[in-house]
């Protein structure tokens, strides 16, 4: 892969891997949802951050936003085709994710604790 190729996937990485975009993503694939059903869902978000996360998401072209004709107009969010395949390996990841936390965990626990020991051991 040359560096132009490395640069387009790593532009694309960045959308798909933000831990909000994941977690929009998810809340679409079950059916389309509006904005405050969407926020609800993903407890901690800012209002700010998904209006941000759903324009760069429909942008990518993982999403898609229909103005309802409601008084006030209100707005559905869907995922797309595009959206939909992209939920697959997601949701595979997720699974894997799942199925070694507390291997992760552990090495996690492993390495900090050596770094501890480093920290107060003198130097030879």
């Amino acid at each position: 892969m040359d560096t132009e190729d490395c640069q387009r996937v790593t532009d694309a990485l960045d959308r798909i891997g933000s831990k909000w975009s994941v977690l929009v993503m998810m809340q679409l694939d079950t059916r389309p949802k509006r904005f405050n059903e969407l926020r609800r869902a993903a407890a901690g978000i800012s209002q700010k951050m998904l209006a941000s996360t759903l324009r760069g998401l429909e942008r990518d072209g993982f999403v898609t936003r229909t103005v309802l004709p409601t008084s006030p107009p209100g707005a559905v969010y869907a995922l797309t085709d595009l959206g939909g395949e992209l939920v697959v390996p997601i949701t595979a990841l997720g699974a894997w994710v799942l199925d070694n936390v507390d291997r992760i965990e552990s090495a996690r626990h492993h390495f900090d604790t050596a770094q501890a020991t480093e920290t107060l051991s003198p130097p030879s």
